[in-house]
């Protein structure tokens, strides 16, 4: 099919034979072969789907060669598992429990011409394998990327455009609607977000009508679900004696207390049936019967009471407490609490040196701002292994695109920034939490933000035509709900979005009301956050590297430089900086502290500058002559003090008033035709730079001696 007057291309047939299903999905000079395949045993009863993604990218698609010692592909990168789980999320609902096998599916870039984007095709393509294969899959399914560029909404840009883009998202779905949105933005409106929503469905939908007739052309028959006649021994009476005590449970003051009663209402029914329950598979089958329960208790309280799990109704925020400074020694801290959702968010402030690089098929690039995102098991009350998962890394990239559009450029706050989140509550949106604890800690590093920046994560409950939007949702009701959407925004827009739907078919009129609901939260929080801390700390950390930016002319960076580095060199050592230098005469000074960046600063500006007559300068003594002495008056600039210019009595020797590496004040008397400097020597010069009579001469600091009239000048003594 043609998408923009280029050509997309499936195939099946020719590559990967022996997977279950496999498809080579060309676009352009971009090509991905996307394979599945399932185990041969089902494993009856699970209460999930056991499905893994794993996208990967060879460097020969873009004819690399790996970065660093070892030059065969690891482990994935972020950017991998990122777009796997762009993958995942819309596949996974549409799977069947009932098939009880293992399912991998294998997008893999083989080409890319660093113009169109390689991930939208892997969607497409591992949704066509899956659904051309034996596998049984309620799809098929597609994706696609929007960007607005200059106000026009753009469908599959390129990365050109991407970069130009105000709006940058990921619309995944059926033919029925949409099943999975994220992206970011630089505070783009709601409707103009729904607008892009509905664009994108109609391209999703022609999308799902080529898949469907490569399945007419080359679909396999479907394996056959595993059918299970089992059924839980005394449902009725189990439902009728655990229904009322889980009500109650349900609507407990909190997480802990909540999930301690359930267990035990579960405890106790368990016991009255322990014989019967003894068996695995009705074991298996209890614990379904109870996770129903508990849904129906949830959904029906919501649609019919409006009444939520913890006494809140559909739009109340759980208390918010936002606190800075909570650390000594970082160089921003803040403490955000929503309810028993908590994030404590460290900002480090760093130099050019500590960017982020990347090394991939899409061309190197540098990072100057960092968000890491972790989540303990303690937040939750668990005991589980520390480490960065999927989950982590997704969460991650959502805050730091929120984030991101409120930057202010490296022109205006040079440093590397890095922010980490430790989640150290969680019940409800995390990473909606990340954002809030990110910003303030930012504001109190002394970021300049454009502007602060909140989010909020709204659930969905519907029944047929009757639904309820929810606004801060728990974990129970993202768990047990249809809709879990995290939108993050100034007050003036939204900045980073993320949509996970349960159902199909999800209505626009739904949408424009969680995000309207969802407005008037994050401008809640907002104002919460703003009574703690609402624009930049006036200055950076104490604990902080100083950085001082300026410019030259571009012609003056070889003198700074020097030959072979040795000026830039000698400068570092010299003021224990590092000086780095751009194409553009930018040049960025690190130290430790603000004395020794400042000292440098004034180095650099004087091997740039150019000496300027009848301007009186410090300068160093480096070499002494019977005629006079050579003073350094800026790196690498000497000029002549002659003899008679050094006092206005008579010197006999230049040593005697002068010795190397003495600093002394001089003044620039003119710059003949070859260039020589001429020099004249100043007693002194007082703290404000001007210069002070002689001790000897008692004459007005205006002049040299030697610059007065003749009639002025005392005798000459022999």
């Amino acid at each position: 099919m043609q998408i923009a007057g280029k050509e997309l291309t499936l195939e099946t047939g020719r590559i990967a034979k022996q997977a279950n299903g496999a498809v080579f999905a060309q676009y352009e000079g971009s090509a991905v072969i996307a394979t599945v395949c399932c185990s041969e045993d089902a494993v009856t009863g699970l209460d999930y789907v056991p499905v893994t993604v794993d996208y990967n990218e060879k460097y020969y698609a873009a004819g690399k060669i790996p970065g660093g010692f070892i030059k065969r592909e690891g482990r994935p990168k972020d950017k991998e598992i990122l777009v796997s789980r762009l993958i995942d999320r819309p596949m996974r609902p549409l799977f069947e429990k009932r098939f009880g096998r293992e399912i991998q599916i294998v997008p893999t870039t083989l080409s890319t011409d660093q113009i169109n984007p390689p991930d939208m095709l892997a969607i497409i393509a591992s949704s066509a394998a899956v659904y051309i294969s034996d596998i049984p899959f309620n799809g098929p399914i597609a994706g696609v990327r929007v960007c607005q560029v200059n106000g026009e909404l753009i469908v599959n840009p390129t990365y050109s455009e991407i970069e130009r883009s105000t709006l940058e998202i990921v619309v995944a779905g059926t033919k029925d609607g949409i099943t999975m949105v994220e992206g970011g933005a630089k505070e783009v409106s709601e409707e103009t977000l729904i607008e892009a929503l509905e664009k994108a469905h109609k391209v999703i939908i022609e999308f799902c009508e080529l898949q469907e007739k490569l399945r007419s052309l080359a679909g396999k028959e479907k394996i056959p679900l595993t059918e299970s006649n089992d059924e839980l021994q005394n449902a009725s009476a189990i439902r009728v004696a655990a229904f009322p005590k889980l009500q109650e449970a349900c609507f407990q003051d909190n997480k802990q207390t909540r999930r301690s009663a359930i267990r035990q209402v579960k405890t106790d029914i368990k016991t009255q049936y322990a014989e019967q329950l003894g068996d695995e598979t009705q074991s298996k089958l209890f614990d379904a019967l109870f996770e129903d329960l508990q849904y129906e208790i949830l959904r029906s309280s919501i649609l019919e009471h409006g009444k939520r799990i913890d006494g809140r109704d559909l739009e109340t925020i759980r208390d918010i407490a936002c606190e800075i400074n909570v650390l000594p020694r970082t160089h921003g801290s803040a403490l955000f609490t929503r309810g028993e959702t908590q994030s404590l968010a460290v900002t480090t402030l760093g130099t050019v040196m500590d960017e982020q690089v990347y090394d991939d098929i899409d061309g190197d690039k540098r990072e100057h701002f960092i968000l890491h995102y972790n989540f303990p098991p303690y937040s939750v009350g668990e005991v589980g292994r520390l480490g960065t998962g999927r989950r982590e890394i997704g969460h991650g990239n959502l805050a730091r695109r929120s984030l991101e559009a409120m930057f202010p450029g490296k022109e205006v706050f040079p440093y590397t920034i890095r922010v980490v989140s430790e989640t150290m509550e969680s019940n409800g949106s995390s990473s909606m939490a990340t954002v809030c604890s990110g910003t303030l800690s930012l504001l109190n590093a002394g970021v300049p933000l454009k502007k602060p920046v909140a989010g909020i994560a709204m659930g969905l409950i519907t029944d047929g035509e009757q639904y309820a939007v929810l606004s801060d949702i728990l974990g129970e009701e993202d768990h047990l709900g249809d809709m879990d959407f995290k939108v993050a925004g100034t007050e003036d827009g939204i900045t980073g979005f993320q949509m996970d739907i349960k159902i199909a078919g999800l209505k626009i009129e739904i949408m424009r009301k969680a995000l309207e609901q969802a407005k008037r939260g994050r401008l809640h929080i907002l104002s919460i956050m703003n009574r703690t801390i609402n624009k930049p700390a006036a200055g950076i950390s104490e604990f902080a590297p100083k950085i001082v930016t300026m410019k030259i002319e571009v012609d003056k960076i070889g003198a700074l430089i020097g030959p072979g580095g040795k000026n830039i060199k000698a400068l570092c050592e010299q003021y224990h900086v590092t000086i780095n230098t751009e194409n553009d005469g930018t040049v960025t000074i690190y130290g430790k502290d603000s004395k020794d960046a400042d000292e440098a600063k004034l180095a650099v500006t004087g091997i740039v500058a150019e000496p300027e007559v009848g301007r009186i300068y410090n300068g160093v003594v480096r070499h002494i002559k019977d005629f006079g002495a050579f003073v350094e008056i800026l790196p690498g600039k000497e000029g002549l003090v002659h003899i008679s210019k050094l006092s206005r009595e008579h010197v006999a020797s230049v040593a005697d008033v002068l010795h190397v590496n003495q600093e002394i004040p001089v003044k620039l008397l003119e710059i003949d035709k070859m260039g020589h400097i001429n020099l004249s020597y100043i007693d002194a010069i007082d703290p404000n730079g001007e210069k002070k009579p002689s001790a000897s001469s008692g004459y007005s600091s205006g002049r040299s001696p030697h610059d007065r009239p003749r009639g002025e000048r005392p005798p000459r003594r022999f």
